[in-house]
């Protein structure tokens, strides 16, 4: 498919002065609604006592974000294309702002994820709009390259300062600024939002049919995954939303297929590095995502780290990102993205591979920090260089389905991380030692070190057979890839229109 010059042309001028502050309302809104993924996460045991939530409710504190926020971005992607990308961001950062008033002054876990989900409502509205802004407010070249390469490190940032902040916040000011941190960043966002540059409006209508079978369609699929991997695969309720999603996913579909104007326009995917892109997206999300929650796991009950030391531990993760999205930008405009996708892609599933083989006597500096480090770059080369595959060559009037798409493909794959690499580790350690953790525990308290020593093993078996798992599936993703992306260098995307590579 061929962008017009006009559509790919920003309105603002290459100065570099013109360009940071629409850069670092378009980062820091990126950065908060990642850092909300993991943010609630270390303070979950400490909300739980005092707000009394049952233990089959908590995982919902979580997951209610999750849901959300992957259920509606094919809908906020399209609301941005028709009422204009700007504005629906603008309306998202008052829902997430207000969710997080909400959830900060809860009186009960009920209210904390009704909270929750006005976050993830307010989240799908505004992240596929922040990345299409990136194509309309930056000049294609070195000024685009370096937008997303920024938007790509706070991808990945977002999740460690989440767990840092998470544990600041919670053993300082308490759990509830963990939520009410965002209220004065999102309406410091909101009042900078009058600098981002917004391409006209597409002339079309949002669709019922298209947004109710796409929104439930993805809501079931992503309910299915998260609830699997709580109450295993098999079980009823969680075959019966896998099937939902089929029967909604594939209606979607033909809604999208005899539309004149579809919320997904099908030729997008009919692109095959697109597609790749998109693919590849959701495999390397399920890594990393999936070796934050085991690490973090491994760290707290088997090295018996602080929540403040285990964010702390993650920092050399956010250097691996900041180091990648720089030398990435530059690589990019020599070579084809294909390059540094299947590097990054491989440095990353290797780095996994490399922490399937720690013990419980592996030390972090001689073997975890490394391997942190290793996973962050290549997970930060290779999500660059798909970001800027998947919005190549799109028409303006399309930039905020296609962005919506690859957010889409992220948060599954947070979502498939979590349920998959958390039940392959779960399963690997009951078949060794039922109930583990718990007798860790308890021999801890017992002074048993026998018993200890037993449960601790059990527990990093299952922790490394999972991480293998995740290895293996980046390995794969980098071989699918290979195959499919087939972009070229951001230089000849510069110079030419892009054309359709399907």
């Amino acid at each position: 498919m061929s962008a017009p010059a006009s559509d790919r042309a920003p309105a603002v001028p290459p100065a570099d002065s013109r360009l940071r502050l629409p850069l670092l309302v378009i980062a820091t809104a990126q950065l908060m609604l990642v850092l909300d993924d993991s943010i609630a996460n270390i303070a979950l045991p400490t909300l739980q006592n005092e707000l009394d939530i049952a233990p089959a409710v908590l995982p919902w504190v979580i997951n209610a974000y999750i849901l959300m926020f992957g259920a509606l971005l094919l809908f906020g992607g399209r609301v941005g294309d028709v009422v204009g990308r700007r504005r629906t961001l603008q309306l998202g950062m008052v829902l997430f702002v207000a969710g997080s008033l909400v959830a900060g002054v809860a009186p009960n876990g009920g209210v904390l994820i009704a909270g929750r989900v006005l976050q993830g409502i307010g989240a799908a509205l505004t992240a596929p709009n922040a990345l299409a802004l990136i194509a309309t407010t930056f000049p294609a070249g070195k000024a685009r390259s370096g937008a997303l390469a920024t938007y790509g490190a706070m991808s990945a940032l977002g999740i460690v300062l989440g767990l840092l902040l998470g544990g600041v916040l919670t053993g300082t000011l308490g759990w509830r600024w963990v939520f009410f941190i965002n209220v004065p960043i999102g309406l410091a966002v909101l009042a900078g939002t009058r600098v981002l540059v917004d391409a006209e409006r597409h002339q079309g209508r949002i669709g019922i049919g298209s947004a109710v079978t796409g929104s439930a369609g993805m809501a079931a699929l992503v309910y299915a995954i998260t609830h699997g991997g709580e109450s295993g695969w098999g079980d009823v309720v969680t075959v019966a939303s896998f099937a939902a999603a089929a029967v909604l996913l594939t209606a979607f579909v033909v809604v999208q297929a005899r539309s004149a104007d579809p919320m997904l326009p099908l030729p997008l995917l009919r692109d095959r590095s697109r597609s790749g892109a998109y693919l590849g997206t959701l495999l390397l999300a399920i890594g990393p995502m999936g070796a934050f929650y085991l690490l973090t796991l491994h760290m707290q009950h088997v090295l018996q780290y602080s929540p403040l030391q285990t964010g702390l531990a993650w920092l050399p993760f956010a250097a691996g990102i900041v180091i990648a999205s720089g030398l990435t930008a530059k690589l990019m405009a020599r070579l084809a993205a294909r390059v540094p996708t299947v590097v990054g892609l491989l440095i990353a599933g290797g780095a996994l591979l490399w922490l399937s083989t720690m013990g419980v006597e592996t030390s972090y500096l001689g073997h975890l920090m490394p391997a942190m480090f290793a996973l962050a770059f290549g997970f930060g080369m290779s999500l660059l260089a798909m970001t800027a595959t998947a919005v190549d060559g799109v028409r303006a009037e399309e930039s905020g389905v296609a962005s919506a798409t690859l957010n889409s493909a992220q948060q599954l794959g947070v979502a498939l991380g979590l349920a998959v690499l958390s039940t392959v580790a779960i399963t690997t350690t009951n078949a060794t030692q039922p109930d583990a953790l718990t007798s860790l525990h308890e021999g801890r308290v017992a002074g048993e070190a026998d018993l200890v020593a037993a449960a601790s093993e059990a527990l990093v078996q299952g922790y490394a057979t999972a991480l293998l798992v995740g290895g293996l599936l980046l390995v794969a993703a980098a071989a699918l890839t290979a195959l499919l992306i087939s972009t070229g260098p951001a230089r000849d995307r510069e110079l030419q229109p892009a054309t359709d590579r399907g």
